[in-house]
């Protein structure tokens, strides 16, 4: 049994354990002068300093405030090539469709991909999710979807798989274009082959379709949810980042993890959240890179939704490697108070993606958390630079990361 009280800490801020809706989203236990007891990767008490148990193993953390490890429910973080001429594009004037004629846009992104090796995928991805690790995240989801043939997707979700024993991933497998001809044949293939192969090799714990005009249609999720559900995997959806098609209704329906983007959603959308379990994940990265509406946080809170953030980290809409960022870009950008930011980066991503045992400093919980720079919990949603996030304890890996790193190559 291993045992360590960690001390010197000037608040502990913590949202309770479970998923939080609506009003509770702003309820945080916070603990001035805490301490903290882990015992074998598990919080054994905490409260204040002068009441903790004895100990022979004892770390004074400083005088620096505390939260839990935060979730990033939402990355794409294994890609080759880049999209920078794409942005330079962009910001002068190129649609999306000029983007695609030069032969750029998320095409160009499958097929560096679909090309790449495991080893060169592995070799990219590993410092993405170090960055990640370093601002925060003690749980990272990682989606698939950029190979261009089912032998890529899977190449994909096998870099996902190996990089597991570095990094706390939950691999995602995503349908995520659709082919330029053959549309459904392709869609009957991933029921019935892709989504069953996944399954057998235990290569991921969801399935998250691309639902929109430009990507599959309501029924063809549908489908695919029905296919993942029979093959034991949860489901999920990217939906209404452009259009509001009916995608947001269906995973309420049929009771998806999350419905995530939102950017597009409106009264009926935030209507359907609200009333079920399906957590709604907005992601303001994309909002602060593409320029979109940002998604509508405030009116899901105030409806009763459970609402949780992402990154979003991908080559072409959310180069965001910092899951306290996207964060602090919540409070601004989608109006969420400080509170209810927290609680939507910890126990509601942690929901998002189907688990119960972390995101809250509880007893029982896992003891994944963040030291932060300074002595206010508040830093966390305030600071939009430096290194707010100091230290990252994880039950795994079991060794804290130190503040954020050096940028990489292919981003």
């Amino acid at each position: 049994m291993s045992e360590t009280l960690f001390t010197g800490i000037t608040q502990l801020a913590t949202p309770k354990p479970g998923p939080k809706r609506g009003g509770d989203m702003g309820q945080l236990d916070i603990t001035e002068h805490a301490a903290l007891l882990v015992r074998d990767g598990l919080v054994a008490w905490v409260g204040p300093a002068a009441e903790a148990p004895a100990t022979a193993n004892e770390v004074n953390l400083g005088g620096r405030a505390v939260v839990p490890g935060l979730v990033d429910p939402h990355t794409h973080a294994i890609w080759a090539g880049h999209r920078l001429a794409d942005w330079e594009a962009k910001l002068q004037g190129a649609t999306y469709e000029d983007i695609l004629a030069a032969g750029g846009g998320i095409r160009s992104t499958m097929r560096a991909t679909a090309a790449a090796t495991p080893e060169e995928l592995e070799q990219l991805t590993r410092p993405r999710l170090k960055r990640l690790t370093a601002s925060g995240a003690t749980t990272v989801e990682v989606k698939s979807g950029y190979g261009l043939d089912f032998e890529a997707e899977l190449r994909m979700l096998q870099v996902a798989l190996k990089l597991q024993g570095e990094y706390e991933l939950q691999p995602t497998l995503l349908i995520h274009v659709p082919p330029e001809e053959d549309r459904a044949r392709y869609v009957q293939g991933v029921c019935g082959e892709l989504i069953p192969e996944v399954a057998r090799q235990g290569l991921a714990t969801a399935v998250d379709v691309f639902t929109e005009k430009e990507a599959f249609s309501v029924e063809e999720t549908r489908a695919i949810f029905t296919a993942a559900a029979a093959n034991g995997l949860r489901f999920k959806l990217h939906a209404d980042q452009f259009h509001a098609i009916g995608g947001t209704e269906l995973a309420c329906e049929m009771g998806a993890l999350s419905v995530d983007h939102l950017e597009a959603s409106g009264e009926r959308q935030i209507a359907a959240l609200a009333a079920s379990d399906t957590v709604a994940t907005v992601l303001p990265g994309v909002t602060l890179h593409l320029g979109l509406p940002a998604a509508p946080a405030r009116a899901l809170v105030d409806a009763g939704a459970i609402v949780a953030v992402g990154t979003d980290l991908n080559p072409g809409s959310s180069p965001l490697f910092s899951v306290q960022l996207a964060l602090a870009l919540a409070v601004r950008l989608n109006r969420l108070t400080p509170a209810e930011a927290l609680t939507a980066c910890t126990v509601n991503a942690a929901h998002a993606l189907g688990l119960s045992d972390r995101g809250s400093l509880s007893v029982g919980q896992r003891a994944d958390f963040c030291v932060l720079a300074g002595t206010d919990w508040r830093e966390v949603a305030y600071a939009l630079g430096g290194q707010p996030v100091q230290e990252v304890y994880c039950a795994h890996p079991v060794q804290p990361t130190p503040g954020p790193s050096s940028p990489t190559a292919g981003t």
